[in-house]
């Protein structure tokens, strides 16, 4: 979220919560007061001088986002620029609930698509992992959902937007244990709560750090079906020279760097556990990443090759780290077909159809 915007007698700032993003006023005083709340994300915010008037832009997970203004106690919508859009197709609303383990309470979100029909569990775990899923317009789990998945979301410990706690839970030895062990239990969870699910058709994606915790999680858990590892950190000891914020990730995170902390990045890393993969996995990756550098899919690749695994790459030349979000039109439509072609050859039933968003 963006930052303090000072206004009369204090300021007004964007805060995470828990899936939402909220506008709060900090007093001078030290009062807080909600502006704009809401289950949504507001993505940007505009205060008047004196604080009375807030524009803002606000998204749900069936409103891409429009802009609106709040005067008082009235909210007044500004613009209708995805009207026409919303009427073209067929936008799906989540289930949410909370799960509460021993060590943590997991925000989750289901998207089903329409009818009765059990539907493969497409799991997506998001990157950062300082970062959250929420009560937002995302084209991916659209497209999920719309091709015949239920889609399955959740912010795991290490996420943001639920304390300080669940941020650093991950640090050291919490990664790639505690944000696995509240993953699987997500996924127990999902399953018992919706019969919809099929334990037998599973599929997992995830980017970045969701690339990571993808490979962890397949190394760990022969059961899924399908398996799609983008832009993926996967060799912390390579990953701790060649990334672009290398040295602060490796020791914000791993508490370790090379090369006395050598022994410790190998264990962090999916590589050391690709020989016990045996998902199918296809490997998305751009060649001027230079947050998680193309050789960090390389490596896996050849090591998943090795192993016997089904396994396909690939490579989109001249885009970096945010393809997939703000890559060129072409290079994201083709990722799209290729993230659907793989999941539908092993999670689709023979002769059902792909459908899309």
């Amino acid at each position: 979220p963006s930052g303090p915007q000072w206004v009369e007698g204090g300021f007004t700032v964007l805060i995470e919560d828990r899936g939402r993003v909220r506008v709060i006023r900090v007093g001078d005083d030290g009062s807080i007061d909600e502006i704009v709340g809401g289950d949504r994300v507001v993505t940007g915010a505009s205060p008047s001088s004196d604080g009375s008037v807030v524009a803002f832009v606000a998204t749900e997970p069936t409103e891409p986002g429009e802009v609106w203004v709040k005067l008082g106690e009235e909210e007044r919508r500004l613009t209708e620029l995805n009207s026409a859009f919303r009427e073209e197709v067929d936008l799906v609303a989540p289930q949410h609930f909370e799960l509460r383990t021993e060590d943590a309470v997991l925000d989750v979100w289901i998207y089903l698509p329409p009818g009765e029909d059990r539907v493969p569990l497409l799991l997506n775990i998001h990157g950062g992992p300082a970062s959250a899923y929420g009560s937002t317009f995302f084209d991916e789990f659209q497209v999920g959902v719309g091709a015949g998945y239920g889609v399955v979301a959740t912010n795991p410990r290490g996420s943001s937007g639920s304390g300080a706690d669940h941020l650093k839970a991950v640090v050291g030895k919490g990664w790639g244990a505690v944000d696995l062990a509240d993953i699987n239990a997500v996924v127990a969870a999902a399953l018992e709560r919706e019969p919809r699910l099929d334990p037998e058709r599973m599929g997992v994606m995830g980017g970045s750090y969701g690339g990571f915790l993808t490979a962890w999680l397949t190394a760990n858990d022969q059961r899924w079906a399908s398996a799609i590892v983008e832009r993926g950190a996967l060799v912390a000891t390579s990953f701790a020279g060649t990334s672009d914020i290398a040295e602060t990730f490796s020791l914000a995170y791993y508490e370790s760097s090379p090369p006395e902390g050598w022994d410790v990045l190998w264990e962090k890393s999916p590589l050391a556990l690709a020989h016990q993969v045996t998902t199918p996995t296809l490997i998305i990756h751009s060649e001027n990443d230079f947050r998680c550098p193309i050789e960090q899919a390389e490596q896996y690749f050849l090591a998943l090759l090795r192993a016997g695994t089904p396994v396909e790459m690939l490579r989109f030349p001249g885009e970096g780290h945010e393809m997939s979000r703000s890559g060129k039109p072409s290079h994201r439509q083709e990722r799209f077909e290729a993230v659907l072609d793989w999941h539908a050859r092993y999670l689709l039933s023979a002769g059902m159809p792909t459908k899309s968003a």
